[in-house]
């Protein structure tokens, strides 16, 4: 995904996969979970037990995969497998749900040859309905013999976790830590009930590097700060949104820890990954033809900032104005007013890409032809500085569009 880039940290992998880093499988098959014939199971298997670490939703109501996910990481704090349905979210469904889960992920260690607590379970679909089993167990007979390393296997997996995504999402770097090649890369699904702590998500990040789980943790709730936290698509948090790292440490490098040398490249990597994968999933919001990057600066913290960022990318009158291409700044100010942030009234600027709107709270005047061509971009880009303090964010989302309505009153049908 994206152009060979090249950083002081890491080297983007073009042809990279989740399955680059040393020691991952993976696959995906139809099983009948979908009405149409697109995959609906997959799995990402390691040859080794992995360090493993998790992120999950923050929604009341839990999805049973997240809970029996939850004790897989716990155990040992280490993992030889994901498996992962979409279709179906196996959320709401009471003592059966949950009964499901735990049979899947039994069902999936059998096949694969390890220990139940070995394998995570995730799924993604509509709310309340109970899994066809008989398809799911018939699915997972048949997924071993379709696990692979290459590029193919990947791509599998990547189309068995997807609902109403139109594009498939993956990412891989590399780095160098002891002399050491060591890959990160990540696969992700994501398009509606989209938004920070956590949006209807389902995330994967393989990596060769040697890493205990606890450091593992510490990294990717950092980075997931920064990154899957700072989208929303449309302002719902769901109840399976789940984020799982594994690292087989067959790169062979020194063991990471936040003393380590190249712990930081290690981080920088990790959220490169992630925010590639983040801005992915807003690109690819439900009916979304922009992508819609907000930064501020000039905030009294970051955390201010971050506030802030979520308020105007969330509004639904900007997303508005963005998809009509309208140079409304004044939807954007007024949501910096209402974040409930510590804002001078007098001293905020405003820029649509390099246009400015907005300087020292005053109008300035623009080219509105000029703005409306910028507006029909794909990618639009707000800055906002405060000039109130240091902090600052940058967050991503999408504009509202009527095919966000059609799609989402047609759901389930």
């Amino acid at each position: 995904m994206g152009q060979e880039t090249k950083t002081a940290a890491y080297r983007v992998e073009p042809e990279g996969s989740i399955t680059t880093p040393r020691g991952f499988t993976a696959g995906g098959l139809h099983c009948g979970l979908k009405k149409t014939t697109r995959h609906d199971l997959g799995a990402i298997v390691c040859e080794v037990p992995a360090a493993a670490a998790g992120v999950y939703t923050t929604n009341v109501f839990q999805a049973a995969p997240l809970k029996v996910t939850r004790e897989s990481v716990a155990a040992g704090g280490t993992l030889r497998a994901v498996l992962v349905n979409s279709g179906n979210a196996n959320a709401c469904t009471g003592q059966q749900g949950e009964e499901d889960a735990y049979a899947m992920r039994s069902a999936f260690a059998e096949a694969i040859g390890v220990g139940k607590e070995d394998v995570a379970v995730a799924s993604t679909g509509v709310i309340g309905e109970l899994l066809k089993m008989d398809r799911v167990h018939q699915g997972i007979s048949e997924l071993p013999s379709r696990l692979t390393p290459t590029g193919r296997g990947a791509d599998d997996f990547c189309q068995a976790i997807l609902t109403t995504d139109l594009v498939q999402k993956m990412v891989c770097v590399s780095l160098e830590i002891d002399g050491k090649t060591v890959h990160v890369a990540g696969s992700a699904k994501g398009s509606g009930m989209i938004h920070p702590n956590m949006a209807t998500m389902l995330g994967f990040v393989t990596t060769d590097a040697a890493i205990d789980s606890e450091t593992l943790q510490q990294a990717l709730r950092e980075v997931t700060d920064l990154t899957f936290n700072m989208i929303t698509v449309d302002g719902d948090t769901s109840t399976n949104d789940m984020l799982v790292a594994m690292a087989s440490g067959l790169a062979g490098n020194d063991p990471l820890s936040r003393k380590h040398a190249d712990y930081a490249a290690f981080v920088e990597a990790l959220r490169y990954v992630c925010e590639v994968l983040a801005q992915a999933i807003a690109r690819d919001g439900e009916g979304a033809t922009k992508l819609v990057e907000v930064q501020v600066k000039g905030a009294v913290t970051d955390a201010s900032a971050q506030r802030i960022v979520k308020t105007v990318i969330g509004s639904s009158l900007v997303k508005s104005a963005v998809f009509g291409a309208d140079a409304n700044w004044g939807r954007i100010i007024a949501a910096v007013g209402r974040a409930g942030e510590p804002v001078n009234p007098d001293t905020v600027d405003i820029r649509l890409g390099d246009i400015v709107t907005l300087e020292q709270s005053a109008p300035v005047l623009f080219d509105e032809e000029v703005a409306l061509e910028y507006l029909k971009g794909d990618t639009i880009v707000i800055h906002i500085d405060l000039h109130h303090g240091e902090g600052e964010a940058v967050g991503w989302g999408c504009d509202l569009t009527y095919d966000y309505v059609r799609i989402n009153a047609a759901y389930r049908t």
